[in-house]
């Protein structure tokens, strides 16, 4: 049972407050944490307020766990009418404290599967003071409400006013099959991965989005792959394919760091953004939770999480030189490096690399005696640099060492493009698991169609993405022309505790001219995907974008995605790419692929809702003409993309489906 304590309101009225606060005091105990003189004060106060406020027909849940965020709501009511999410406070109310608790009620709408469909309403209970009934009822009994604030003198009042303004249910609510319900939270990748390498594997993230299935069973194929490899001393490369926002990187997460942890392991990627964003979350988080000093907490996962480029080259220097992991997780793999690139790269750094990566990270892991698995995380469509090997490189090494073999899923041989094909057909070093393959987006909470209308997009089937869009589910792309509309509907769009920020093209470098120039880089990534406003660094700060580099392998809950010209429509449903190169701009040629692809990174970074902004342009200025961004939000109108409606004051109008 996820509450500590449920009942019912007549249970809770009849009990005696102490035997309540009993029971709370013996089940954080179970948990193993400590109670504390000044929790059990602030249960009884919870508890007495409670108990003049509830009906002996309703549920109650005392603390009432949030697997995603980590944390626990004080009380859920269910009333007739609706469900009352409440925290509360000794001190009188912040805006951080009325966000918390909204925040809470958004996770129970959105992962909490019997609360869908009826009213929740977050309260924030602070001071102790009689505080005033709200002048007005919301508009929209809905979905979460906006969030409320009352005292604990005044709940009693305050349940009361509700259960008056909110309208009767077309089905009663049913507290026991409330409580029964399934809650499959699906964590961003940060937070999935502080509560993975915390408490090496929380189950409840292994079963995120159980009714698709899809995580546990490709998480079970790289454990049984693992396991074969160790019980045959063996050399494994697992290639994990999948569609953007699947959870590749999750599942690399918990070969890592889940409940199979490995003595030995490392994830490894290339994309620096990443290592550096993951390793300061995992930092603070062990810091705050009091395992180690700040300078301790660093070193460990500096270990756990490493670029690929300097292990390589590390490695690479001695080859005499054992490493010490026997299991790493190369994340992005068809985005290796080839020779040619490998031996460039060398030129600006210490390392030795004279083969491709793939051929590298081989030749490094077999040193060791015994077995060894390397999980390839292979995301298909995001290549967007020069100089990436593919997959090909992958299947081509190891067919020549003979000594490795591989898993993988059937994708991994049915790619168009050859370079992306691990081999071309039967192979006497592969073996097939379908399982490895990853084919249910899971970063989009709202709905599986974003990915598919995205693909349809870029591939100029506009035809196909309008009938996605007019689908049963909809899809969470907005349209807008005005760039403090787009500010505006971010800031009321990113409700509670949800991160909105600002993303665009790095080849997209007119946009300049709007003001979105600025782009982070380095360090800067940490504190823009981490700090929160009023932290002028944070991304909600909608200052500064990231770009296709900064934000790949990472999320938002909302974005704004800021639409360059350097990718237009071309006719007959194509798109054009082209750089920027001096005053004028010149076709992408050869790098046309990797634009698209850039453009489809961007599209998929949203958990909710994406919020395109297309410039108007300027007609004194011959890089920036209005005709060729009329076309694009035409393009973008005909595909589907709802229009936003509104102003800086205003609330967005979102499409029904969205809602």
């Amino acid at each position: 049972m996820r509450a500590w304590l449920p009942c019912t309101g007549a249970a809770l009225i009849a009990r005696d407050v102490a035997d309540t606060v009993g029971r709370l005091a013996s089940a954080q105990a179970a948990r193993g944490l400590s109670a504390t003189a000044e929790q059990e004060a602030a249960w009884h106060a919870q508890v007495e307020a409670l108990r003049g406020c509830v009906r002996p027909d309703w549920t109650v849940a005392l603390e009432y766990d949030l697997v995603r965020l980590e944390k626990r709501i004080d009380a859920v009511v269910l009333t007739d009418r609706a469900i009352l999410v409440l925290e509360f406070k000794a001190a009188h109310a912040s805006p951080a404290a009325l966000a918390q608790v909204e925040d809470y009620a958004l996770d129970l709408h959105d992962f909490h599967a019997a609360s869908r469909d009826h009213p929740i309403v977050p309260v924030l209970v602070a001071g102790a003071a009689e505080a005033a009934l709200p002048r007005q009822p919301p508009l929209l009994w809905h979905g979460v409400v906006p969030p409320m604030r009352t005292s604990h003198a005044a709940l009693a009042a305050f349940v009361a006013w509700v259960q008056t303004e909110a309208p009767a249910p077309s089905a009663p609510l049913d507290g026991a099959a409330w409580l029964a319900a399934p809650y499959r939270p699906v964590p961003t990748i940060i937070e999935a991965a502080t509560m993975v390498y915390a408490r090496n594997g929380v189950a409840e993230i292994a079963a995120a989005r159980a009714d698709v299935a899809n995580l546990t069973r490709t998480a079970a194929a790289i454990d049984r792959a693992v396991a074969a490899a160790r019980r045959e001393d063996a050399r494994t490369v697992v290639f994990v394919t999948g569609i953007p926002g699947a959870g590749k990187t999750l599942c690399g997460l918990n070969a890592v760091f889940g409940p199979a942890r490995q003595e030995g392991a490392a994830f490894l990627t290339g994309n620096a953004p990443l290592v550096t964003v993951l390793r300061e979350a995992l930092a603070r988080d062990a810091i705050a939770r009091r395992e180690c000093g700040p300078a301790e907490a660093r070193r460990r996962v500096r270990a756990a999480l490493q670029n690929v480029h300097r292990f390589l080259e590390d490695n690479a220097a001695d080859r005499s030189r054992l490493p010490p992991e026997r299991l790493i997780v190369f994340d992005e793999a068809q985005r290796a490096w080839d020779e040619a690139k490998a031996r460039a790269g060398t030129q600006r750094r210490p390392g030795r690399l004279t083969m491709s990566e793939p051929a590298h990270t081989l030749e490094i892991m077999a040193r060791r005696p015994g077995w060894a698995v390397v999980v390839a995380l292979i995301g298909n469509g995001q290549e967007i640099n020069t100089g990436e090997a593919g997959l090909a490189e992958w299947g081509r090494v190891i067919a020549a060492r003979g000594d490795w073999r591989a898993v993988a899923a059937p994708r991994a041989m049915a790619a168009a493009d050859p370079v992306q094909r691990l081999a071309d057909g039967a192979a006497p070093w592969l073996l097939i698991d379908p399982d490895l393959d990853l084919t249910v987006p899971i970063r989009s909470v709202r709905g599986t169609a974003a990915a598919a209308w995205v693909d349809a997009l870029l591939d100029g089937r506009i035809a196909d993405a309008r009938a996605i869009a007019e689908g049963a589910g909809g899809v969470p792309f907005l349209l807008t022309r005005d760039l403090a509309a787009l500010r505006a509907a971010l800031r009321t769009l990113a409700r509670g505790q949800r991160r909105a920020g600002l993303v665009r093209s790095s080849v997209a470098k007119r946009l300049r001219a709007d003001g979105l120039g600025p782009e982070i880089s380095g360090e800067e990534v940490a504190d823009w995907f981490l700090n929160r406003w009023p932290d002028v660094r944070g991304s909600d700060a909608l200052e500064v974008c990231a770009t296709e580099y900064a934000c790949q392998g990472l999320e938002l809950d909302v974005v704004g995605l800021a639409w360059g010209n350097d990718f237009l429509p071309g006719g007959g449903g194509f798109w054009r790419a082209r750089h920027f190169a001096g005053t004028k701009w010149q076709a992408a040629g050869k790098d046309h692929a990797f634009i698209r692809n850039t453009y489809r990174v961007l599209l998929t970074r949203a958990r909710y809702e994406t919020v395109i902004y297309v410039p108007r342009g300027d007609p004194a200025d011959i890089t920036r003409p209005p005709a060729e961004f009329d076309a694009i939000a035409e393009t973008l109108r005909a595909a589907g993309a709802q229009p936003l409606h509104v102003t800086p004051t205003s609330t967005p109008e979102l499409h029904p489906r969205l809602l």
